[in-house]
């Protein structure tokens, strides 16, 4: 048996350019509109035996404002970005230009005093490899983007500099299937079907 985990992002908080480490701040108008925009298509994945959020204000917001009604789960927070929490990158960048480098070229770097980026991946793909099989088939997570980006990572054994590479947009659904240890990256629908887990 396998299991199917579609992710939602959560919906905007801020204007992308805005974007802080570890942010925790709650949807702007921008993101309401958002959900309120595609509610229904993403709809049908509260069917999902499993429903799960980011403990972040906006992850818990969308789950609930999409019908979800999903459980906090503590390993789906955002990395600890230490010292850097609430900057944006050119803040911390402006900051501590040396630091930023290090963290960015390193996966195993911690120059903020939080977490690394492959610990955080490892904590991802460590909540994914204990979702209980005998649960259901079908979870749904609303989640950071960041959390996203470090699944997708883990599922693809894929190296950590990767996460640099991929881009979630608020509102988008990502879908990996298997279980423990194999994991694959399942595309949405094809034009003209329905949404489905």
């Amino acid at each position: 048996m396998s299991l199917r985990v579609t992710f939602v992002a959560a919906a905007r908080g801020s204007p992308l350019l805005a974007e802080r480490f570890d942010d925790d701040r709650p949807l702007d108008q921008a993101g309401w509109d958002e959900v309120r925009r595609v509610a229904r298509d993403l709809l049908p994945l509260a069917a999902a035996e499993l429903r799960y959020c980011s403990p972040t204000p906006r992850s818990r917001a969308t789950g609930d404002a999409l019908g979800y009604a999903p459980l906090v789960q503590p390993a789906l927070r955002d990395c600890d970005m230490g010292r850097w929490r609430g900057l944006t990158l050119g803040e911390a960048m402006a900051r501590e230009p040396d630091m930023v480098d290090a963290w960015l070229a390193d996966p195993r770097s911690v120059p903020h005093g939080g977490e690394s980026l492959l610990t955080f991946i490892s904590r991802v793909g460590g909540w994914l490899d204990t979702r209980p099989l005998e649960d259901g088939g079908r979870i749904v997570a609303v989640a950071e983007p960041s959390v996203i980006r470090a699944a997708v990572v883990y599922a693809l054994k894929a190296p950590p500099s990767t996460f640099w590479n991929i881009d979630v947009r608020p509102l988008a659904t990502t879908t990996v299937a298997g279980f423990a240890g194999r994991w694959f990256l399942r595309f949405g629908k094809a034009p003209g079907q329905s949404a489905r887990l």
